[in-house]
């Protein structure tokens, strides 16, 4: 009998952990790029390479009272997601047909993306609705899953 943790659990829990490194303060998300069962990049939110964080200098959207999901053009960080697609890019890494585990549903932009890059399946923690978002995943065909974890460690 084989007591090992699932393998869908064991990179979502991963996807947590590199949550653990992001400067957001008003939401620490954290993704994971899988293929054939072996991590090809990981993301988590924070602004660009030596520019400052926002825990550091704070969060202009949050001073303007932005709502969540609104704005994410005045935001200083880049998404989890969008971090792994860059670490592919500059690593040299091929997202084509990856699985990608994050801890928040992806917005739109971030769908998009991920789309375009060939990605065969998405599975999240926590609901993040965007209709718009979940219609251009199925037309593409992209697998889209809500996939809980237990809190036991």
């Amino acid at each position: 009998m084989d007591n090992r943790l699932p393998w869908p659990e064991y990179f979502m829990r991963i996807a947590h952990l590199v949550a653990e490194r992001a400067t957001c303060i008003r939401r620490k998300v954290g993704a994971v790029a899988v293929k054939d069962k072996r991590v090809l990049a990981t993301g988590y939110n924070g602004p660009p390479s030596d520019i400052s964080h926002c825990v550091d200098v704070g969060c202009l959207r949050e001073t303007m009272g932005v709502p969540s999901g609104q704005r994410h053009e005045i935001c200083r960080g880049l998404h989890a997601e969008q971090n792994i697609i860059i670490q592919g890019a500059v690593h040299g890494v091929k997202l084509y047909g990856a699985e990608i585990y994050c801890t928040t549903q992806p917005c739109l932009i971030c769908t998009k993306m991920l789309i375009n890059v060939g990605v065969s399946a998405i599975y999240f923690a926590d609901s993040y609705p965007d209709e718009l978002s979940e219609h251009m995943l199925k037309e593409a065909g992209v697998k889209f899953e809500l996939l809980q974890i237990s809190d036991e460690s």
